[in-house]
């Protein structure tokens, strides 16, 4: 039986865009610098580094940017999949004592800015400390990296600190090998690498009602752009808006009995009788049950759900 995870909501952190939105706050800032996809054990040791240096005053805060960079200077290498999409991403800051998110967009403007320039926006903003991992490049041509962040911090209009990457198992943890394993569908891997379970999110939106004909109402998740593990049934926990974690079945896949359509997510809480649409759910992936199967009729269908519900329960300790 898996222990249900404790249901902890943490306080929301503040969420900024620009550079005039920063130094509105007009208060000293401490900065983690990066992409941050998945906010991995690499990327918690640099907010670590931040939200240490909150302690000579003001905020502890996380930049990043809004697509991930490689979308617009490097298309063909930007990863097709996230490990968490921006909102999701703020959410998950909010457990490491974070106090702000500032997501610059990034466009060809933001491309085209020197790596200098960059540095100095941040500075007359309110930017202190600055924390970014050793090999952290950015600006023009990505001139920017921790030699030039040094020289500038020399001058004491800020300090900056680069913290080397985090191993494991012989290899630096990063998004793309926490990716990877997920489409492996190695979720002990990737849960090590980020320090938690791995977990998706995504607004219910209006589906077919077919599962709710058949007795078992599902909410449907609209289309994310975070990666999903392998397609079949899974044992997922499930949180709520309102804060709650409940046991439940999750279908990945093309629904090939019914649908044959897009690739889709739909959930079913095993405890039921709770009105899910327009929420936004976190889907902690716990272990696959099954491949997605094409049963001949509706009955073998609803027969193989309750089955399912079953297993799941059984395993997350709750009877269906």
């Amino acid at each position: 039986m898996v222990k249900a995870p404790d249901s902890i909501h943490f306080p929301p952190v503040l969420r900024l865009t620009s550079f005039a939105d920063l130094a509105a706050l007009g208060k000293p800032v401490h900065l983690a610098l990066g992409v941050f996809d998945g906010v991995h054990l690499g990327h918690q040791a640099v907010i670590g580094r931040a939200v240490a240096a909150r302690a000579a005053g003001g905020l502890a805060g996380v930049l990043t940017f809004d697509p991930n960079p490689l979308k617009v200077i490097a298309p063909s290498k930007a990863p097709s999949k996230l490990l968490a999409s921006l909102d999701h991403k703020a959410a998950i800051l909010g457990g490491f004592g974070v106090d702000l998110l500032l997501a610059l967009p990034f466009d060809a403007t933001m491309a085209a800015m020197a790596a200098e320039d960059f540095i100095g926006e941040l500075v007359r903003a309110g930017a202190k400390t600055l924390v970014a991992g050793e090999d952290w490049r950015f600006g023009r041509g990505r001139a920017g990296d921790r030699g030039m962040l040094e020289k500038l911090a020399s001058t004491g209009d800020f300090r900056f600190e680069a913290v080397p990457p985090v191993m494991m198992d012989g290899e630096r943890i990063s998004s793309t090998r926490i990716r990877q394993a997920i489409r492996d569908g190695n979720l002990s891997s990737a849960a090590a690498m980020l320090g938690r379970p791995y977990k998706v999110s995504g607004k219910v939106v209006q589906g077919r009602q077919l599962g709710r004909q058949l007795g078992f109402p599902t909410a449907n998740l609209e289309k994310s752009e975070e990666q999903y593990p392998p397609d079949g049934v899974w044992a997922v926990w499930v949180r709520t808006a309102e804060g709650g974690c409940h046991p439940g079945v999750a279908n990945l896949g093309i629904r090939p009995t019914v649908d044959e359509g897009e690739r889709s997510l739909e959930v079913h809480l095993i405890e039921g009788g709770r009105d899910l649409y327009g929420q936004v759910l976190e889907v902690e992936w716990v272990a696959w049950l099954r491949g997605e199967q094409r049963f001949s009729s509706l009955d073998e269908l609803k027969g193989a759900i309750a089955r399912d519900a079953a297993a799941a329960g059984a395993l997350l300790g709750q009877g269906a």
